[in-house]
């Protein structure tokens, strides 16, 4: 796919890769400030990041070699939340933090230019697991990507920065009996953290860690889709994180995370700015085995670092932040989990958890309603512009359909060998945002090494398929508008299917949006395996902030409510 050209593309790519290169301890000082002179940085800027950088990589480098037996506080995962954790618990100078990771730091090009996020998937940066044999989308197999290393997701998703819709977080606050998972406690988390660019409003907040904005100097093909879904009645919204979020939907261009063109993650955001901070030591490229528990107490951490098993304890408390996958395999790993499975796998059962890796959900975006552009026109940032949110059901307390356009062909394998599909298309992506199938993780082996099998269950529930079907016709009828014309030669897929031929496109066209939620889901009843305090039931000494615990799914990406349980989990512990 071909990277937006930007008027600094390649001296600001060169300095981002310096700076990266820098802080890993891989470029000199001497190399860092000819690439920064190159790239126009100012010189009293480069010595002044040139000197954070070298303490932060002195730090490290040196809690690192000197690694503890002990800390306060072990984090697991440095996606999304797990940063959040270690950063804000580590603000204590009085405590200790070890941040686990296994994956390493992605100072990628492919991470930093936010064209390049399809590229990540299959490499070292992600995880993908296989969902063979979809009973409800025709036997297909479909990939699952999650994201691994520093910054997880956020180091290799779509940037988008999507809060949820009010409904969601009351959901939760219902759900788990505790206010301070409302919408209203949430909105204020959001307000402090973010650096919104564009226009002061109630809904936003300026000076925070998250630097977002809607996306600059789009593809023309995004804002006609904005008139596009006007006509269709779905309203114009110039803030599609502000009042839109409270109300039955709008579209708009999307916001992202996306910093002087180049991607800025939830471990630039959070992480780096901490890696100078001699309480917190990150380590990389180490695999987590299994929780010590001791009696019903979680105690130590078993990791595997350099091809040596090494035993870590906490003096206070374990987080899991390892992802909707990786938390719910650690748990079972460790006797976590329902008895009878652990029991098969010769894995003794040290706390019955049954809905451990249940629950499971995800947004599905389907691949897709494509047409042909009538002139060649480039994608731009991060090839995913444009999106709206509306209701398949008006009767709804929140919009369930999500649907993206994308620059390019965005198109399953099995759709792309029935269509004649040209490499100068675009496509409006089908998304069903509150899906009621759930599925499960679970453990094929007590084999650390070998992955888990994930099932999300698409399509199990007949109402998910209703709407699906709904989303392509109300696609459609957009794709095709005069106000499209412009930007369309002819419409590729599905064209006008009905019954079950367009039932059966749909199961074809099924396929992830990359946000699994809900392995390790909070609630009131001590069923849940977290409560709405973050601590997994039946064992002391042990929370889990991630996307495992979302009780249910938000309207929207799920990056940025990630973040929000990172900072809730930190707002809980220092509550006391």
């Amino acid at each position: 796919m071909a990277s937006q050209k930007h008027p600094y593309t390649a001296a600001g790519e060169q300095l981002s890769l310096a700076e990266d290169a820098l802080m890993r301890g891989k470029m000199s000082r001497r190399d860092f400030m000819r690439f920064a002179a190159a790239a126009g940085m100012s010189a009293v800027s480069a010595v002044s990041f040139a000197n954070e950088a070298e303490k932060a990589v002195s730090t490290q480098q040196r809690n690192v070699k000197n690694l503890k037996a002990r800390y306060d506080y072990v984090v697991v995962g440095a996606g999304s939340s797990g940063c959040v954790v270690a950063s804000r618990l580590s603000e204590n100078p009085h405590v200790s933090v070890l941040l686990v990771e296994e994956g390493g730091w992605n100072e990628e090009k492919s991470v930093l230019d936010p064209s390049l996020w399809p590229t990540n998937i299959g490499t070292p940066r992600s995880f993908v697991y296989e969902y063979a044999d979809a009973a409800h989308c025709n036997g297909r197999t479909i990939p699952l990507p999650m994201g691994r290393g520093i910054g997880g997701g956020s180091a290799i998703n779509v940037m988008v920065w999507a809060r949820g819709h009010k409904a969601n977080y009351d959901e939760w606050a219902g759900i788990t009996g505790d206010a301070a998972w409302n919408y209203d406690s949430v909105l204020s988390i959001y307000r402090r953290i973010e650096d919104w660019q564009g226009a002061p409003s109630p809904w936003r907040g300026k000076g925070g860690e998250i630097f977002v904005e809607r996306l600059r100097d789009p593809n023309p093909v995004a804002p006609a889709l904005v008139a596009a879904a006007a006509k269709a009645g779905i309203p114009a919204s110039d803030d599609l994180n502000g009042k839109t979020m409270e109300e039955a939907g709008g579209c708009g261009i999307a916001q992202a995370l996306i910093k002087d063109g180049r991607r800025h993650t939830i471990a630039a955001a959070y992480l780096h700015p901490a890696l100078q901070r001699p309480n917190l030591t990150v380590l990389t490229g180490a695999t987590v085995v299994k929780l010590e528990l001791a009696g019903d107490e979680a105690k130590a951490i078993r990791l595997v670092y350099e091809g040596r098993e090494k035993r870590i304890e906490s003096g206070k408390e374990i987080v899991l932040s390892a992802g909707t996958v990786g938390t719910p395999k650690i748990l079972m790993l460790s006797g976590i989990g329902n008895a009878s499975d652990l029991a098969a796998l010769d894995i003794k059962a040290t706390v019955n958890s049954p809905n451990v890796g249940r629950n499971l959900r995800d947004h599905i975006l389907l691949g897709g309603c494509v047409w042909e552009y009538k002139k060649v026109t480039p994608p731009k940032n991060n090839l995913a512009e444009c999106t709206f949110f509306t209701k398949s059901d008006d009767r709804l307390k929140a919009p369930d359909l999500q649907p993206f356009q994308i620059e390019v062909p965005f198109v399953t394998d099995t759709n792309a060998k029935r269509f004649d599909v040209p490499k100068n298309a675009w496509t409006l992506s089908p998304g069903l945002v509150q899906p009621k199938s759930r599925g499960q993780v679970t453990l094929v082996s007590n084999d650390y090494r070998k992955m888990a099998k994930v099932d999300p269950n698409y399509l199990a529930e007949p109402e998910d398929l209703a709407a699906l079907v709904r989303c392509v016709d109300l696609c459609r009828e957009i794709g095709n508008s005069a106000e499209m014309s412009e930007y369309v030669k002819r419409e590729v897929m599905p064209g006008a299917l009905t019954g079950a031929a367009m039932q059966d496109f749909v199961r074809n066209a099924t396929g992830t949006y990359f946000h699994l939620v809900g392995s390790c889901a909070m609630g009131s009843d001590q069923a849940s395996v977290v409560d709405s305090k973050l601590r997994v039931r039946g064992v002391r000494g042990l929370r889990i902030a991630d996307a495992s615990v979302m009780p249910n799914l938000t309207t929207g990406n799920t990056m940025a409510p990630s973040v929000i349980i990172g900072e809730r989990l930190v707002q809980i512990v220092n509550a006391g």
